[in-house]
């Protein structure tokens, strides 16, 4: 009997454990009053043409509503003839009518293609399947209203954008402490490291360089007032040989000058070890699902969400990681962070130009210049 009571309340536990990881989702046992909605491209003839045509420098809006309501799933597929296309397309979302989005990051970054490529990976809340199939299933709150648009930036149209968008209205008002869905585009095409005058990472002038405030490091977000930090994803461009990840991570929380939380290393952060072993990886919330040779072109992308433990902050809140020990490297680094928190937000950095976001590979100095100075395909 002992030993049914303790498995008992293992079970209980576990069921409990998942429950709270998996709060936003629908308890499937009790019966749900909520009204389900889809925003979606379908052709409003009823005939079969369901996509959007979006012209260079158009935006279309493919969500509008009023709430209380929260946003479960989102879904595109583009078909666009213009290289670079997930880097030239803007992803906007804004709510409660507010003037500037909370969301706004290159379409292809926000669902981890932040190389501008197509690449089937699957994580808890985001996945890219077969065909170039985006997924998205952050939960994304919203008291009185929501919008979310789509902009393309690039020199040719859309010929097709798919969309289906999942929401979901209720009668009663979101609790009083819901915070809303933000996501943030940063990049560093280059990361200007300290110093070009190395040969290898582990050499005496880069480790013994002190690195204790985290100055110079590569900001994922940054953040004032209350909420959480989630996760991000960040893809990288080697400018230089060897390996890019000995930079560590950092976190500055509610104004501390010196770092709240600190890691060990880049490959650390994302959950992996040894610089990856060279096998790319997806799992739920961490995975690294493309891995080149650490060479001046190669190309690589990360994840990792804090579904486990999101990071709590009460007054203002800055992601960061070295780019290098101490930041010696100068690769290029584009990275989206993702976050919860209450509004207004802090404006966010300008969305660099459209020829800025194209991955190209940077002449910074240090080893592996030969093989710069053409951009990637």
């Amino acid at each position: 009997m002992k030993r049914l009571a303790a498995f008992f309340l293992l079970a209980v536990s576990a069921n409990l454990a998942f429950a709270q990881a998996h709060s936003w989702q629908p308890d499937l046992t009790r019966q749900q009053t909520y009204t389900l909605h889809r925003a979606s491209s379908s052709d409003p003839t009823g005939g079969n043409a369901d996509y959007r045509v979006v012209a260079p420098g158009a935006a279309v809006t493919v969500l509008e509503t009023d709430g209380p309501g929260i946003i479960s799933h989102i879904w595109f597929t583009i078909s666009d003839a213009e290289s670079y296309h997930l880097k030239r397309i803007v992803l906007r979302a804004y709510w409660d009518g507010e003037d500037t989005p909370s969301l706004e990051t290159p379409i292809g970054d926000f669902f981890g293609l932040g190389l501008g490529i197509y690449k089937d990976w699957e994580s808890e809340m985001l996945s890219v399947g077969s065909v170039k199939a985006l997924n998205c299933f952050f939960p994304m709150p919203f008291r009185h209203h929501a919008r979310i648009t789509v902009t393309n930036e690039g020199t040719r149209p859309i010929s097709n954008l798919y969309y289906n968008i999942d929401y979901r209205t209720q009668i009663e008002k979101l609790p009083a402490d819901t915070v809303y869905f933000h996501a943030q585009y940063r990049q560093a095409q280059p990361n200007h490291g300290w110093t070009s005058a190395w040969k290898e990472n582990g050499e005496v002038l880069v480790n013994n360089k002190p690195n204790l405030d985290g100055a110079d490091n590569y900001v994922w977000m940054e953040a004032e007032g209350h909420g959480q930090f989630v996760g991000v994803t960040m893809s990288v461009l080697q400018n230089q040989d060897g390996w890019w990840g000995e930079g560590d991570d950092m976190f500055f929380i509610d104004g501390a000058k010196t770092p709240s939380i600190s890691g060990t290393g880049a490959e650390d952060y994302f959950l992996g070890a040894w610089g990856f072993g060279g096998e790319p990886f997806s799992f739920a919330l961490y995975g690294a699902p493309i891995l080149e040779q650490d060479l001046a072109g190669s190309r690589s992308s990360f994840y990792r969400f804090h579904l486990d433990s999101p990071i709590p902050f009460t007054k203002s809140f800055k992601a960061t990681m070295e780019h290098g020990h101490a930041n010696h490297r100068s690769d290029n680094f584009y990275s989206v962070a993702y976050w919860y928190q209450a509004e207004p937000h802090a404006a966010f950095p300008p969305l660099p130009p459209v020829e800025q976001r194209l991955p190209a590979l940077q002449q910074v100095g240090g080893p592996g210049q030969a093989a710069q100075g053409t951009e990637t395909k």
